[in-house]
């Protein structure tokens, strides 16, 4: 059946509470991957476009690759964005992250249900709940608090940083940096009228086609502002001008082969369709390609690519298999958009997890039915007690007081450090951590970090007194048990005393070659040569990079007369930093060498 529906703003009205500020470009934090090409072109279009501020953007130095393993997901893509939301006091702030062309898509993993893939942009919008200290899962899909369920009559609000622990992400790509741009341009002066297209196959039985069924019912009413168009036949809907809203079942309709509707976008316009893979690749298939008969980069189903090139504003897509129940709900989607969300508040909003499998394509900004401008007052305020915002200040409050007994004035202390530490105030910091320890005498988290920031600052002897009131409160803390060897060795010239802690240390780590290495220097600085060697000998094969394990290979090599291997040793450590021949042993290796 073949219904036409006609659809007022103002009708709307009744589906949803009263609309809230918009959002500006103060509150978008930009990504871009300086390997790939164009893609800082892309930024700074968009950047401009939205009048968002320079120094807001990261700059990251990752893969190419549209696939990343986990680990370089979290290093080169999640930590620097973490830092420069920690070093600029943001984590309230910032609601929406956007990615440029080029930053990977997809962290591989295992399948399933409980599966480790997902997609880039849905990990990202759980970073300021992983940031908070709060529990996050690896495996499977996370519900998304911002996701409206079943009532969203009551439920639908503009996303605030109260009541929402996650970041709205969405992405700026396409199968062109031309694409990606079009894309800003658009959303820059979107239409504020126009038709939805709910393309249902005949088979009414899924319960996706009573999604679009229940899109259309709620987008029911008298007026002439908008067009509802849903078909349940198996025509094609095509030849359509003016689009503001489509939906589909892409390739997985048989009667839908072509790559693009045959339809008109207007600027502002949202589409999705039920796939399973349909954001696997932004790479451009060959012209000749055609979805549902041949496969391209792993499948054969459609790609939002193309309607991306066909002049949506704003697309939804999935990197692997969402299952029926992950998938992006029109019923929930379109009705949010007329009422006056953003692009981002209305697929997020859609969709029921995060951490899962879903990208967002298009300008989060993007909102034509939404009238009202954000005002200063909405601003993130700082918690004086923790010098973190406010509002992430009480999660991360929260979050760590679940893991320790130490009082709550100590663990504020603690976190008013790392809110120092984060802007590069070292000696604030340090003194934050000495308040928080003040507070609490057995606080072990806060004692730790103390050692760990004076070491760095160069403050040894006080680093060696906060590493001793550490193994006082746990003697199996590993850290504070290796640097204290350490310190004792080299800095305090007591390897007699060091001994033990470095003993026990290499006892708790089982196999750590940075330990064994510290182990290793203990015995060397008592004569014991041939202990030395056993344990810093596979060291330095493990550890190539380390000036500190290089040097050590040397003069330990050098004192057993395996002097070729002393050589390159040294060698090696004298390239990864040049200090070591400043160290009291340079010459003492250099003169076994000579001999």
């Amino acid at each position: 059946m073949l219904r036409w529906l006609s659809v007022s703003c103002l009708a709307l009205l009744c589906l949803c509470p009263a609309p809230a500020r918009a959002q500006t470009g103060a509150q978008v934090l930009v990504v871009v991957n300086e390997e790939a090409p164009d893609a800082v072109r892309v930024a700074e279009h968009y950047m401009a476009a939205r009048q968002i501020p320079d120094g807001q953007v990261v700059r990251l130095t990752t893969a190419r690759a549209e696939e990343v393993e986990r680990l370089v997901f979290e290093q080169t893509i999640q930590a620097p964005i973490a830092q420069w939301l920690s070093a600029n006091s943001a984590q309230d702030r910032i609601r929406y992250i956007v990615l440029t062309r080029g930053v990977p898509l997809r962290i591989r993993g295992t399948t399933g249900r409980q599966g480790t893939v997902a997609s880039v942009d849905s990990e990202l919008a759980l970073l300021y709940r992983r940031m908070t200290g709060a529990a996050v899962p690896v495996n499977g899909p996370v519900p998304n608090p911002f996701f409206l369920g079943e009532d969203a009559a009551s439920a639908a609000s503009a996303f605030n940083r109260a009541d929402h622990d996650i970041y709205l992400v969405t992405r700026l790509d396409g199968f062109s940096a031309e694409d990606a741009m079009a894309l800003v341009d658009r959303a820059a002066a979107p239409a504020k009228s126009g038709t939805f297209l709910l393309d249902a196959p005949s088979d009414m039985t899924d319960p996706r086609n009573g999604w679009l069924a229940r899109a259309a019912e709620r987008l029911e009413a008298p007026g002439k502002d908008l067009v509802v168009v849903h078909d349940t036949t198996s025509r094609v809907l095509q030849g359509h001008e003016a689009v503001i809203g489509y939906f589909s079942w892409g390739s997985n309709d048989q009667t839908l082969r072509r790559r693009v509707p045959e339809v008109k976008f207007v600027p502002g316009a949202l589409a999705g369709m039920f796939l399973s893979s349909d954001a696997r690749t932004f790479a451009e298939p060959p012209a000749q390609w055609e979805p549902g008969k041949a496969n391209y980069a792993g499948s054969g189903q459609s790609l939002i690519g193309d309607l991306v090139r066909a002049g949506v504003t704003g697309v939804s897509g999935v990197v692997a298999e969402p299952f029926t129940d992950g998938a992006i709900r029109p019923d929930l989607l379109f009705p949010a958009y007329v009422h006056g969300a953003t692009l981002a508040e209305a697929y997020y909003g859609a969709m029921p997890y995060i951490g899962w499998q879903t990208i967002v394509v298009g300008d989060p900004l993007c909102a034509p039915f939404r009238t009202e401008v954000l005002t200063e007052e909405d601003a993130a305020p700082l918690d004086p007690d923790t010098g973190l915002p406010a509002h992430f200040s009480a999660r991360r409050v929260t979050a760590v007081m679940r893991t320790t007994k130490a009082s709550e004035p100590a663990v504020k202390g603690l976190l008013r450090a790392e809110s120092r530490f984060a802007r590069d105030d070292r000696p604030g910091g340090i003194d934050a951590l000495k308040e928080a320890v003040a507070a609490d005498a057995g606080f072990l988290a806060a004692w730790r970090r103390l050692g760990l920031e004076l070491e760095t600052a160069e403050r040894h002897a006080e680093a060696l007194e906060a590493y001793r009131k550490v193994v006082a409160l746990d003697r199996n803390d590993i850290i504070a048990l290796n640097n204290l060897a350490y310190g004792l060795a080299v800095r305090e010239k007591q390897p007699e005393e060091a001994l033990g802690f470095a003993t026990r240390a290499a006892t708790l780590a089982k196999g750590n070659h940075t330990v064994n290495d510290t182990l290793g220097w203990v015995h060397y600085l008592l004569g014991n040569h041939e202990e030395a060697l056993r344990l810093i000998a596979p060291a330095s094969r493990a550890l190539p990079n380390s000036a500190d394990v290089q040097f050590h290979a040397a003069a330990v090599f050098s004192a057993v007369g395996r002097l070729d291997e002393a050589a390159r040793a040294l060698d090696a450590a004298v390239k990864l930093d040049a200090a070591v021949k400043d160290r009291a042993e340079f010459d003492e290796v250099q003169r076994r060498l000579k001999k």
